[in-house]
């Protein structure tokens, strides 16, 4: 038996797709209009609108976390998110939005780079057919963006902003007193007021270097304002630069000499070992760019308040930036050759309980530790075995601990199970409290990054503390009392305080909070600390050795090599030079000591440019490290509004309207932000501070990019492994009858997980356009369950929908001859009322992105019409509109069938009939001294005071109540009236 030659097939919809997503494209469909510039007024109906009004439409804008061009292209898990952003975005056009919805990429990364540096193609050329790729799989599917708003991060154009943002930073210094008009304390201001208000003496840069532990130039130690006031211009320069939001420091790094580059704490494995390539990943300090991140922490922490995030995602930024409050005590210490005042400072949040600190324990990467022969020669008087890690001298402990360290990841150094290290360094410090002599050991769970890199241990109030104490055989003094019923250990609950006196301080008896507060007022009277708030969060390392990614706008007079001079406006964008060595030029990949040499050093020709920066043509060098692959993800929201804008950012008319403050008073930002959970920290992190920075100066009215954030969860698949534990294709794989499994005749383990190119279970979208049309793997995807929820692909199962959508064409195309057979004659009650109550329950789902349950509602509308018949025009209709998000092709054909010219994505969106939406007639139990002597039928609504009323006025009631005295009537509307006599 031949097929219907016009049933909806994969081919039919493979025609239908193609033909629709060519007019969209020629038509601009999907253009957003932009109040002012070259993207305003590009539709007809909205240059109407805007005709009619002087208010710009309302608007929405809808963005997708932008994914890096991979060269294995999409599977099937990718566009979970896409699709939802378009299913929202089709709908809020179809609302009267004016909808802002595209797509760019994330192109500068390492992934192009290393495939550069094994293939010797550039990694441009990989990237650009990725995206050409990437570009055309996503086209396929559908979705609604704005071609004219998509880019690249490697984009000349897009470049010159990126560099444009980092000189604006470059150029600005954070003052924590300076207020706003919208009453925000603290805020970035221009380098040049900070150098006009040294010279006028009116900020004291000593208190406001210590307020954000910035480290001043050597030659301004111990000095006062009043030297400063008296300095040259380029003595207060110098000074001034010191407080700038980009910087150059000394900074401890995660090096890999195998790939030669330094790489983010998310690029090391818990092995401690590169997570491309797995190479070997050390600990030293390089000359790198730091953006001061930290200055924020304050506003990144309060502000989470005003966004509509999920509250495991602002619960995770806020234990990543990581606010305590408490006080920096310092400690003497003894014993360093050629410094007989060294010290250490140490950063508690329980000062009272100074009392109980037996040792102290500095980083191995700690300054008073970098040079090992500066320690004392011998181990001091009372020195124990245990301490002592088997060296023959402090030094030598010392100097073989801090290379073992040097080649720890930072999880597996801070990780809770595993066992403390460390050694004695032959320094005896002086408990300021009460003047004993603890010993200082240095270990690589402290790290340098957090806090003060030292920290005093009072192993019976701390279990990492106690754990140390115990191996090492130190001395434990409790300062807090104990619950009666406590077994040992660390005591880390309340109570009243214990042995925690001295000659002038007794705490001995107070609660908590009043002993910190004595306490550390104690030590700020007396001089060795002072009450103080820390973040565990870092400034952000923003040096990459490198070749794909963003130059520098940065240069260096040979004579003054130390001073970073940035390039105007008219001189970018910086482009990447040609080279013919994308990799590190010599190296040791098991050396830590290797000096990492960048691709771009070698560029000769490059590094060494004549300019005229004001002072005639002069030779300078470039700056040769690239930016990390973050720079661009952090802004790309903003230059989606203005793509095609050269001489600004953004232009402030289109950035207020896509992202300004709400009239709910909410802080601003993009409507819809959908991305995994994996970016809940960094990304979304470093885009607010740099958002943050431009808005204080005055480059955008929102103070947060992203108002709105909707994590969703993954598609997984099974993935199987061989005897020796390697994945093999999962589409390969034969399903035995006993229920195990095989590949090429051997015996696989199953396991489930992510879908992904690693474990060769993915499954290519264009796999399933061919075997049943885009809008089958749409409304699939869309119905597999809740978006937030990680679900499993079965490939079996997208049938079911293709059925859903085949139900759906032959309610209005007779699969014979073509032709349209809907009804024009009126609906019965019963297809008015289920097409009226799929209407309000699909509205309300898609306002909530419930897109399952939406599918299942109109499943369940279609199977309705499906047994009327001949379904009626005035269900279809409406049922047509409802699918358009979900399944657009389709839609739009069928609209156009139906006899509509214009696109269905700016049809009007069906609204519901109150009066069809209600249940039909409840029936209501009538009760007389508990017993049933009565129904009626009732409407569901029916008020209460309505109720009583009717029952009241009924014959049947009456004959029952008479002559007999009401005394109570008890209504539960609509279903329940008692009536106690």
């Amino acid at each position: 038996m031949s097929e219907a030659p016009y049933r909806y097939t994969a081919a039919v919809a493979d025609e239908i797709e193609r033909r629709w997503q060519q007019r969209w494209d020629e038509e601009g469909t999907f253009f957003a209009d932009n109040p002012v510039g070259s993207l305003r007024a590009t539709t007809d109906s909205l240059a109407q609108a805007a005709t009619a009004s002087s208010e710009p439409a309302e608007k929405m804008y809808i963005m997708d976390m932008f994914p890096y061009p991979s060269g294995s292209g999409l599977h099937v898990g990718h566009p979970l998110g896409y699709i939802a952003t378009d299913v929202v975005a089709r709908h809020q056009r179809m609302m009267g939005k004016n909808v802002l919805y595209t797509m760019g990429y994330d192109a500068f990364g390492l992934p192009a780079e290393q495939y550069a540096v094994q293939t010797g193609t550039h990694p441009r050329t990989t990237t650009e057919s990725n995206v050409a790729n990437m570009r055309r799989q996503l086209h396929r599917l559908g979705l609604s963006h704005d071609s004219r708003r998509s880019l690249a991060t490697t984009d000349p154009e897009f470049m010159k902003w990126t560099q444009w943002i980092f000189l604006r930073i470059f150029d600005s210094w954070y003052d924590p007193e300076a207020t706003n008009a919208d009453g925000i304390t603290g805020r970035a201001r221009p380098i040049a007021e900070l150098r006009a208000e040294l010279r006028a003496g009116t900020v004291d840069p000593f208190a406001l270097a210590d307020r954000q532990s910035i480290t001043l130039p050597e030659t301004w130690v111990g000095r006062s304002v009043a030297d400063v006031t008296a300095a040259s211009d380029a003595e207060i320069s110098r000074l001034a630069d010191s407080f700038r939001l980009t910087y150059i420091s000394e900074t401890p790094v995660n090096w890999c000499p195998g790939l030669g580059t330094v790489l983010a704490n998310e690029e090391v494995t818990t092995e401690g070992r590169s997570e491309r390539g797995n190479f070997p990943v050390f600990t030293r300090r390089l000359r790198q760019w730091n953006m001061r991140i930290t200055a924020y922490a304050d506003r990144l922490i309060d502000d989470l308040d005003r966004v509509d995030w999920p509250e495991s995602i602002r619960s995770m930024q806020r234990n990543w930036i990581g606010r305590s409050d408490g006080a920096q005590i310092t400690f003497p210490a003894a014993g360093l050759a050629g410094n007989p005042e060294a010290s250490f400072d140490v950063f508690t949040t329980r000062a009272d309980t100074l009392f109980g600190a037996t040792f102290c324990v500095l980083s191995p990467e700690h300054s008073l530790l970098e040079d090992p022969s500066a320690l004392p020669a011998q181990w001091p008087e009372g020195t124990k075995d245990a301490w002592t890690g088997g060296a023959a001298t402090p030094r030598a402990a010392v100097e073989a601990y801090r290379v073992r360290a040097a080649s720890l990841g930072e999880d597996e150094r801070t990780a809770e199970d595993r066992e403390k290290t460390g050694v004695f360094t032959g320094l005896i410090a002086t408990n300021p409290m009460d003047g004993r002599e603890v010993p200082v050991f240095t270990a690589d769970y402290v790290l340098t990054g957090y806090g003060t890199g030292a920290i005093m241990a009072v192993p019976a109030e701390d279990e990492r503390d106690f754990a140390f104490a115990d191996r090492f055989e130190l001395p434990i003094i409790r300062t807090v009392k104990p619950a009666d019923d406590f077994e040992g250990g660390a005591w880390t609950g309340d109570g009243e305080k214990i042995n925690s006196a001295n000659a002038d301080l007794d705490l001995n008896g107070l609660d908590k909070d009043e002993a910190k507060a004595r306490a550390t007022q104690y030590a700020e009277d007396r001089g060795f600390g002072r009450a103080r708030t820390t973040f565990r969060l870092r400034d952000w390392l923003f040096s990459r050795q490198r070749y794909w990614g963003e130059p520098f706008p940065i240069v260096y007079d040979p004579a003054h090599p130390e001073v970073p001079i940035p390039l105007p406006e008219s001189m970018l964008p910086v482009d990447l030079p040609e080279v013919a060595d994308f990799s590190p030029k010599t190296f040791d990949p098991m050396d830590a000591d290797t000096e990492p040499q960048t691709p771009l050093s070698r560029a000769d020709d490059w590094v060494e440019v004549e300019l005229d920066l004001g002072e005639g043509p002069k030779t300078y060098l470039r700056e040769t490290n690239t930016m990390p692959q973050w720079a661009g993800s952090s802004w790309y929201h903003l230059r989606y509004i203005d793509p095609t804008e050269d001489d600004v950012l953004v232009r402030a008319e289109n950035e207020e309207y896509w992202l300004g403050a709400r009239e709910d008073g909410g802080v601003g930002g993009v409507d819809l932000y959908v991305g995994g959970v994996e970016h809940a920290v960094l990304h979304l992190l470093y885009a607010r501070f740099w958002h943050k920075v431009l808005f204080d100066r005055g480059d955008v009215s929102s103070q947060e990019p992203f108002h709105r954030l909707f994590n969703q969860g993954y598609i997984q698949a099974y993935a199987y492994t061989d005897s020796r534990g390697v994945y093999v294709p999962a589409e390969e794989v034969v399903a035995e009858a006993d229920g195990t499994y095989s590949y090429q005749g051997e015996p696989v383990t199953q396991e489930y997980g992510k879908m992904g190119k690693s474990l060769k279970n993915a499954v290519a979208p264009d796999d399933m356009y061919e075997e049943f049309g885009a809008d089958t793997l749409r409304v699939y995807e869309m119905s597999m369950g809740p978006l937030d929820v990680s679900r499993p692909w079965e490939t079996r199962a997208v049938v079911g929908s293709q059925r859903f959508l085949q139900r759906l064409w032959r309610l209005a195309v007779d699969e014979e001859t073509g032709d349209m057979v809907v009804s024009d004659a009126p609906a019965d009650l019963a297809t008015q009322q289920a097409t009226h109550r799929a209407i309000d329950g699909v509205s309300r789902d898609m306002s909530q992105m419930h897109f399952n349950t939406a599918i299942a509602k109109l499943i369940e509308l279609v199977n309705h019409l499906t047994k009327v018949g001949t379904a009626p025009r005035e269900a279809v209709e409406p049922l047509v509109l409802m699918v358009a998000p979900l399944a657009p092709h389709l839609a739009e054909e069928l609209w156009s069938r139906l006899g509509h010219d214009d696109t269905i994505s700016r049809a009007p969106y069906p609204v519901a009939d109150p009066e069809l939406v209600k249940a039909d007639m409840v029936t209501c139990v009538v009760q007389v001294k508990g017993k049933v002597r009565h129904r009626i039928e009732v409407d569901p609504e029916i008020s209460e005071a309505d109720l009583e009323a009717r029952v009241m006025a009924e014959e049947r009631v009456q004959e029952v109540l008479e002559g007999q005295t009401i005394r109570k009537v008890i209504v539960r509307a609509p279903k329940i009236v008692n009536i106690v006599v």
